[in-house]
């Protein structure tokens, strides 16, 4: 974002205190306007009336995470931020640090996400992937190149994919 904006990125003298700044004001209205997808709260509930654990693994850092995940109260077992391990998606080690904390092999997991370094990063941990091809994506994603074993094409599909709608 801030290459984006200023034309600026890591090793610009000016980097650091135009991120901290960023941070800091991101901290501060975070609150404001975020919210699940429509569907959302749905699906979650289904997934805890059938007793599947679920969890969110994000590149955030847990700094803003942990925090925005409570407020929205979502309900996630585990919140894994991208400063919860030493690498970021597309790397394996969050997913596989979200599995362990849920105790559950990763060949029992199916990694949900928006962009192609989370179906790469679902694939190095050895899980099962889909594309929630609703949200965040834009009508230039070319999702169906990426890989993942599934495309929701709303949040209700994810039920509809476990057998459980």
């Amino acid at each position: 974002m801030l290459r984006e904006a200023f034309d600026i990125a890591p090793g610009h003298p000016a980097y650091e205190d135009f991120k901290r700044e960023f941070l800091d004001c991101y901290e501060g209205l975070m609150y404001d306007t975020t919210q699940a997808f429509p569907g959302v709260a749905a699906v979650l509930h289904g997934l805890g009336v059938a007793g599947l654990a679920w969890g969110i693994v994000t590149n955030k850092a847990e700094r803003f995470a942990l925090p925005l995940t409570t407020a929205l109260q979502l309900g996630a077992t585990v919140v894994v931020g991208g400063d919860t391990t030493p690498h970021t998606k597309p790397h394996p080690a969050p997913l596989l640090e979200a599995a362990r904390r849920l105790g559950v092999a990763v060949t029992d997991c199916l990694y949900v996400g928006d962009d192609e370094r989370d179906v790469m990063a679902g694939r190095a941990a050895g899980m099962a992937t889909a594309v929630a091809a609703w949200g965040y994506l834009g009508p230039q994603a070319r999702y169906s190149d990426w890989g993942a074993d599934a495309a929701l094409n709303s949040p209700g599909d994810l039920l509809k994919l476990l057998g459980l709608a």
